[in-house]
């Protein structure tokens, strides 16, 4: 029976193994994919990665040859150019995607979607909290800042539902700071490129505990007010979609919204 289960484990790690290869693969498989579009269309990418490239590794070649007079640094600067590259591809990669995406309705609900967690940071995002027929919007945001709102469409039939949304955590969450935010070109407004990085200006008003707890608090409102969630698609629309379907759906939600 031993020999059975050594067997098995044995099978489990080597299929464990084959996965994770494979995951790493397709990751690979996707990147290059990303950066042959990207090449394209982007015709400064390559001389821009190459000169991140090797101006890495001539400042280290210099500062070894300099401190040691030998190429000591030749190979950590050929690793570190090679980081410097990637991070050139994915800024340039980053930024195309976004220029593509501003202008379309849920752009910034997408933005928003993409905020990853880290070490002692927590995101919650959910997304058309609150909408208009107009496709106006409000997403929101929970972290160790507090709970962030943020509008896309028209200022002043975004603000009322801001307000509306207020009323919700004054209830459960009296305490906690409640930031707005409007996403556009405007004035005054944050371009959809730059709303992670306004997000991660906020202070850190809370630990990550404590941010668990305001995001089931907050979610339990959502289970059992109407209108938590409108139904807007993730990410944004593409432009002359057919929004008839999505507009019924909007103006119930506002119907619910108003009643509640």
């Amino acid at each position: 029976m031993a020999t059975i289960d050594k067997k098995a484990l044995k099978q489990q790690e080597k299929e464990a193994k084959r996965a994770k290869r494979e995951a790493t693969k397709q990751r690979w498989k996707q990147v290059w994919q990303a950066f042959q579009m990207q090449r394209k269309e982007d015709k400064a990418l390559l001389p821009i990665m190459a000169a991140a490239f090797f101006g890495i590794i001539a400042v280290f070649v210099l500062f070894g040859y300099l401190v040691w007079g030998g190429w000591t640094m030749a190979i950590p600067g050929i690793a570190f150019g090679l980081l410097a590259a990637m991070w050139v591809f994915t800024k340039r990669l980053q930024n195309t995607v976004y220029k593509r995406a501003e202008g379309q309705a849920g752009a910034a609900g997408w933005a928003l979607q993409n905020m990853r967690s880290g070490v002692g940071m927590v995101w919650n995002t959910k997304n058309s909290v609150a909408v208009t027929t107009h496709m106006d919007a409000v997403h929101r945001v929970i972290g160790n800042c507090g709970i962030v709102l943020v509008g896309e469409g028209s200022e002043h039939r975004v603000r009322p539902l801001m307000a509306q949304q207020r009323k919700r955590f004054a209830r459960v969450a009296p305490t906690t700071p409640v930031y707005e935010l409007m996403a556009g070109d405007g004035e005054d407004q944050i371009p959809v490129k730059k709303l992670q990085r306004e997000l991660m200006k906020l202070p850190r008003e809370m630990k990550k505990d404590e941010t668990y707890n305001l995001i089931a608090r907050i979610e339990s409102i959502d289970n059992t007010l109407p209108g938590g969630q409108a139904g807007l698609p993730k990410g944004p629309i593409p432009k002359g979609a057919n929004l008839s379907g999505m507009n019924r759906r909007a103006r119930r939600t506002q119907a619910r919204q108003k009643r509640g």
